[in-house]
């Protein structure tokens, strides 16, 4: 793994790599290609993505990118674009998104993690590389305990990825997240430092 950290901020911001895999931070300058994914994947991802049962106007890019980069810097989430090195354009291109949210310090160091990815892209293996990634930084560089994935159960492409890492299942959470205009139940998965001894990315082949 390739880490790269401003000198202004130890953990943040931050970019690392595996191969043709890249974790960075979404910019603002990203708007058009990241605006277009979503467009293109609206449908696939609208089954699994939180939403807000009470919320108003939704914010701009640009407000989203300030309020993720704020929550970055204050030691509350990670906000990751997953870009994939393609060597018929210049510089990686946008897959999918992973955040490390919800992260806890004091007795628990805790976190979870959430991800998309564009539907031409599922199944190629790339989610669980960013997780292994996100994972690695989440013990080594930030020295966390605990790591979760919550997935809907009939969500078997993320289960797979899951299963590949080699994550505990900790049973359901009933009603646990907003989805999709209701409230749905999610299995709970976890690991922690002490379950990862060789890192999240020795674990792909161990578990795949």
């Amino acid at each position: 793994m390739l880490l790269t950290m401003s000198r202004l901020a130890p953990w943040w911001p931050a970019t690392l790599e595996s191969g043709d895999i890249v974790l960075r931070p979404l910019r603002r300058g990203d708007h058009a290609e990241w605006s277009a994914a979503r467009r293109r994947n609206a449908d696939w991802l609208r089954r699994w993505e939180a939403t807000q049962p009470d919320a108003g106007r939704m914010p701009s890019f640009r407000e989203m990118v300030r309020s993720l980069n704020r929550q970055a810097r204050s030691a509350q989430a990670l906000p990751w674009v997953i870009a994939v090195r393609d060597p018929r354009v210049a510089k990686p291109v946008i897959a999918g998104q992973l955040t490390v949210s919800t992260i806890t310090w004091g007795s628990a160091k805790s976190c979870s993690i959430g991800y998309w990815i564009d539907s031409s892209r599922a199944g190629q293996g790339i989610v669980p590389r960013a997780v292994a990634l996100a994972g690695d930084f989440c013990f080594d560089e930030l020295g966390l305990h605990r790591i979760e994935v919550n997935i809907r159960p009939e969500n078997a492409p993320s289960l797979r990825v899951v299963e590949k890492l080699g994550f505990r299942d900790e049973g359901v959470r009933a009603q646990f997240l907003h989805i999709d205009g209701q409230w749905a139940d999610h299995r709970t998965f976890a690991l922690t430092k002490d379950e990862v001894k060789h890192g999240f990315e020795a674990r792909l082949g161990a578990f795949g």
